[in-house]
């Protein structure tokens, strides 16, 4: 078994603050035992307007960003996943999500395939595709010392086919960084994150950004690590005070017997094969 670190924190359009709490949680992570620490979407920043957002990917402060979390990964000897913003165009984004590896190194790049465009009564009106652009494929697994891990970030959790082909390519942890809103967190973040881990028999991760960001933006926080029988391992609260995390072991055995006790034998005979 090898052990993982969840980390949560409240993410704002100051790069440098966002920096200072992801090494807080580095160094809670490491002092853990934690060979790998997931943090949560948009680690870098949460802007206000798209604008702001553009800027702030443009910046030196966010080349800066990534540098310290690969200097870092490298002195604790420790991988780190986490979400960042990238420049994709002249006009548009990338929500990306990186793997960096105990040495330093960007080993794995994901881009975010379904974009968050919602107008939820009485809450925010969210169009992030304004200003990000989708991604085109579905990463292939990758192994670490935690296992094959496949990458997901945030609104993917609500499509069930991202999970479904990375199991079939034997995924055993997927992951789904995050920065839920909290009516949505409220009703269905728990139960997607224990669905997706019981259909696919694989351990979810999700590090979520939790608390106020700016005036017009507040996330949902419960950074979870769910099992592959759906039984949530470890849970950070709502409310944010300072950059947490939780930790749990990755039980590759449980995965694996599983697996074999309760064999998924899809009919890919009468339906596609995802």
């Amino acid at each position: 078994m090898v052990s993982v670190a969840v980390g949560q924190l409240c993410a704002t359009a100051s790069i440098a603050s966002n920096l200072v709490q992801c090494q807080t949680l580095i160094r809670k992570a490491a002092a853990a035992g934690a060979k790998v620490l997931f943090l949560p979407e948009a680690s870098d920043y949460l802007a206000s307007s798209a604008e702001e957002s553009f800027a702030l990917a443009q910046s030196t402060d966010c080349g800066n960003f990534i540098a310290a979390l690969q200097k870092a990964a490298q002195v604790e000897k420790m991988h780190i996943n986490v979400g960042i913003h990238e420049v994709a165009s002249e006009h548009r984004l990338k929500n990306s999500l990186v793997w960096i590896d105990d040495k330093g190194a960007i080993t794995q790049r994901y881009q975010k395939i379904h974009l968050f465009d919602v107008d939820i009564k009485d809450g925010p009106i969210l169009k992030e595709s304004k200003n990000v652009e989708p991604g085109r494929s579905i990463l292939p697994p990758f192994e670490t010392p935690v296992g094959r891990v496949g990458l997901a970030i945030c609104f993917d959790l609500r499509f069930p086919e991202i999970s479904l082909a990375l199991r079939r390519q034997n995924a055993e942890v997927i992951t789904y960084p995050s920065a839920f809103t909290v009516p949505t967190g409220k009703a269905h973040w728990e139960s997607l994150l224990k669905a997706r881990a019981i259909e696919t028999q694989s351990y979810v991760i999700a590090a979520a950004q939790g608390g106020l960001h700016n005036e017009k933006r507040r996330s949902y926080g419960h950074s979870m690590i769910v099992n592959p029988w759906g039984e949530v391992v470890a849970e950070l609260g709502e409310e944010y005070q300072e950059p947490q995390i939780a930790t749990a072991d990755i039980d590759l055995g449980l995965v694996s017997k599983i697996r074999r006790e309760m064999p998924l034998l899809r009919r890919t005979d009468i339906y596609p094969e995802i």
